[in-house]
């Protein structure tokens, strides 16, 4: 009953009226001598093996034998906040009000532990400071980004500089889904998928910052668009995506690590490089070369399928939030001009705390 179940359901949701133009058939994407198409299996084993080990590279061993030195190098120190006496009735009023606990609650705190205010207060500042990120943890986290965005855009550049749509857009539509999927592009894939599987895996078992809800959406958005466009054999503007949103993380990450290292001077003028590409790339190309093929040439070319709109519609998500952190980065570059450098403006949960954080631009 369960396998009858599973195949109904199968046959239903990979219908292919709704994932391939007209007239096509799954039978006329299975990979050949001539045209090797995308396989949609490779999508959950690759990526997802491919994310573990990332995850254990950053943390057992660029964390440890590299960007722990490289924070040390910059005169960053990995200063543990002191251990902190669990208490179950401070830990319920510390979830239900973080840091802003309200004067009636302390007092009420106080009477019932027999404490004086001053002692909760202190209890509250403590466990306020086991929620927070230190400068030398923020540092490491911006150095694999940073390595990883390097990496990704320059590999990226490589494999776009020999294809043709990359030159002329249109030639994302012709002959489509006829496209063939080449090694150099089937790795590109691979690489970014499984990063943002990684980001996403991590993201629930480290502090949560301001941005916690916007960057988790940020990530299954990311994730989305890489899935539906490989499920649909829209590779070709999918890898265009990929490094038109790639090469602003680059200074954004360095500009982060030279703030938590104190190097205010050579933030701003990074901080101003990441800037100019975020509004050039994220709101300039994004939208006026890719969103204007995506929603206005292509079907002038490619007769239209269910499938395509939901890509659209997760195309225009990410412009969505590409307008929200634009406010951000201008917000931040206000306080610049008003204060005289730039300040962070989103961290731990500690709203008193301000960093420059991923969430003032997209991670993909």
């Amino acid at each position: 009953m369960a396998a009858w179940m599973w195949s109904r359901f199968s046959s239903w949701f990979w219908n292919p009226w709704v994932w391939l133009p007209p007239n096509y058939s799954w039978d006329d994407l299975v990979p050949n001598e001539e045209v090797q198409y995308a396989k949609w299996s490779d999508l959950w084993t690759y990526p997802i093996i491919m994310a573990f080990i990332a995850i254990a590279l950053r943390f057992l061993v660029l964390n440890r034998f590299l960007y722990s030195h490289l924070a040390t190098a910059v005169g960053l120190r990995d200063v543990k906040p002191r251990p902190l006496k669990p208490n179950e009735v401070l830990e319920e009023v510390f979830c239900r009000y973080k840091s802003k606990v309200p004067d009636g609650e302390v007092s009420a705190s106080a009477g019932l532990l027999g404490w004086s205010e001053r002692q909760v207060e202190r209890w509250l500042r403590q466990r306020t400071a086991h929620t927070r990120l230190n400068k030398f943890t923020k540092f490491m986290e911006c150095s694999w980004q940073c390595t990883y965005y390097t990496f990704i855009f320059v590999y990226g550049i490589w494999v776009m500089s020999g294809k043709p749509w990359l030159w002329d857009i249109r030639h994302c539509w012709y002959d489509y889904p006829n496209h063939s999927v080449d090694a150099d592009v089937w790795w590109y894939y691979m690489l970014s998928l499984s990063f943002y599987w990684s980001m996403t895996f991590t993201h629930f078992f480290e502090i949560r910052r301001k941005d916690f809800w916007q960057m988790f959406f940020h990530h299954l958005v990311t994730i989305a668009l890489i899935t539906f466009s490989w499920t649909c054999n829209l590779t070709r503007i999918g890898t265009l995506v990929l490094i038109v949103h790639d090469c602003a993380d680059i200074p954004l990450q360095l500009s982060k690590m030279s703030i938590y290292s104190g190097h205010k001077a050579f933030c701003d003028a990074v901080f101003a490089t990441f800037a100019l590409l975020w509004i050039i790339t994220r709101v300039g190309i994004y939208p006026l070369w890719i969103l204007n093929s995506t929603l206005i040439v292509a079907p002038t070319i490619v007769p239209m399928f269910p499938a395509y709109y939901i890509f659209n519609g997760l195309l225009c998500t990410l412009l969505v939030l590409h307008v929200y952190w634009t406010c951000l980065i201008l917000r931040i570059i206000a306080a610049t001009f008003s204060k005289g450098g730039v300040e962070d403006n989103r961290s731990s949960s500690d709203p008193s705390e301000h960093s420059l954080g991923e969430g003032d631009k997209k991670e993909n």
